[in-house]
């Protein structure tokens, strides 16, 4: 305990040595976890705009129907089926969908949409579609009017309570034809929802494609939706539902969005190798200079009796002591600089924007608050400041006490 006391009043000695050295490790814990907390809070956002505000994380349709998307691949909609989907542990919630493509006109302009049906109260539960409402009023369960997307609604030169006609082509060939008042309008944080998105209620939807009873999907809300968990899930629903039924995690629905992320924490990892490089260029400056400095002092021990095994040790747990406090004030700094690029995301406008946009994306860059950022971060640049350490300890050992008090 005398050598922790000691050393921690040996550092103290020179402040301004001291404050340089924990200032370089507390900014490179600062850097580290922002740069880690705004890689995973973008692909959380990614997954989130693609996954949880339409397709949800599990949806399970008649076998055959992702291959081909029509409504003669529905299938009756089963109090029985729910409850065994329900029995299952990471299993929250059902919402029953009726989906299919149509044109929607109003005037001289046609455009085409998707149009779903939906048990307002139930899909609310799991896509929070409500809380996307920027103008009118959400649908009640037996409404007749619909809500649109603020992007399709602009394609049609439509407004809040405007008309409409839907047109397609309803189950088993029927003709489906309908006009519609516009409740409410809905803004989504994906580009491609936002500019074809219609919803009406399952009944609705039901007497408009002649498909009583009917549904393509269920999407399922569940508990954890970690990638291991998750096809777990989806595989023991498969068990339970047997072979009539398709079980499609949102990784198999769109593996394309699993590649972009992949591809994009690829390079990812090279910008952090490259500033851990950086990290480590700045603690061992410090560190050359800490040598500099004390050469004359180490000397001058060495040369009074000290063993250097024992300035070792003096060097040793300054080093840990330094780097630790270091590690610890940056991961403290860290936690209210992410928190608020996670409330006040960076977005971007413009060009850029659009870009953005052009593939489907949210320009909006928010960090994640996941914990195991700031720990594993923190313990990232604590190794690092401690194998730097050992530069030091290698200086102490080929030092020369007379050469060092040269001046």
């Amino acid at each position: 305990m005398w050598m922790i006391r000691f050393s921690w009043k040996n550092m103290w000695r020179n402040r301004h040595r001291t404050m340089i050295s924990i200032g370089a490790i507390f900014f490179a814990v600062i850097l580290s976890v922002l740069t880690s907390s705004l890689q995973d809070g973008v692909f959380d956002n990614l997954i989130k705009n693609v996954v949880s505000f339409y397709s949800g994380y599990i949806q399970i349709h008649k076998e055959g129907y992702w291959d081909e998307q029509i409504l003669d691949n529905s299938f009756e909609e089963s109090a029985a089926i729910e409850q065994k989907i329900l029995e299952q542990q990471n299993v929250v919630t059902i919402a029953p969908r009726l989906e299919s493509f149509a044109l929607v006109s109003s005037g001289v302009v046609t455009k085409g949409c998707m149009v779903t049906g939906i048990s307002p109260e139930r899909e609310n539960s799991i896509t929070d579609i409500q809380d996307k409402l920027i103008e009118g009023i959400y649908l009640a369960e037996d409404d007749q009017n619909v809500l649109l997307a603020k992007g399709l609604l602009d394609r049609l030169n439509l407004k809040l309570h405007d008309t409409l006609v839907v047109i397609g082509q309803g189950y088993h060939g029927a003709t489906a034809a309908g006009k519609y008042v516009v409740k409410g309008i809905l803004k989504f944080g994906s580009p491609d929802l936002n500019d074809q998105a219609l919803f009406m209620t399952l009944s609705a939807a039901r007497q408009l494609y002649s498909a009583e009873n009917m549904l393509t999907s269920y999407v399922l809300s569940l508990k954890t939706t970690e990638s291991s968990e998750l096809a777990a899930t989806g595989q023991n629903i498969r068990t339970v539902l047997g072979e009539s039924y398709e079980v499609m995690t949102w990784e198999e629905m769109m593996p394309d969005i699993i590649q972009h992320i992949e591809t994009d924490k690829a390079s990812m990892y090279i910008i952090q190798g490259i500033l851990y490089l950086l990290i480590c260029f700045g603690i061992f400056g410090t560190l050359l200079m800490m040598m500099v400095e004390r050469r004359f002092e180490m000397g001058m021990l060495v040369a009074i009796g000290m063993k250097k095994i024992k300035l070792i040790q003096l060097l040793l747990i300054e080093s840990v002591l330094t780097v630790l406090t270091g590690c610890l004030l940056g991961i403290l700094a860290s936690v209210p600089v992410v928190y608020y690029l996670h409330r006040y995301p960076i977005r971007f406008t413009g060009d850029v924007a659009r870009v953005y946009e052009e593939f489907g994306f949210e320009a909006v860059f928010p960090t994640s608050l996941d914990g195991h950022i700031f720990v594993s971060q923190g313990i990232i640049v604590l190794v690092i400041g401690l194998v730097l350490s050992f530069y030091p300890m290698v200086k102490v050992i080929q030092l020369n006490p007379v050469t060092a008090m040269k001046k």
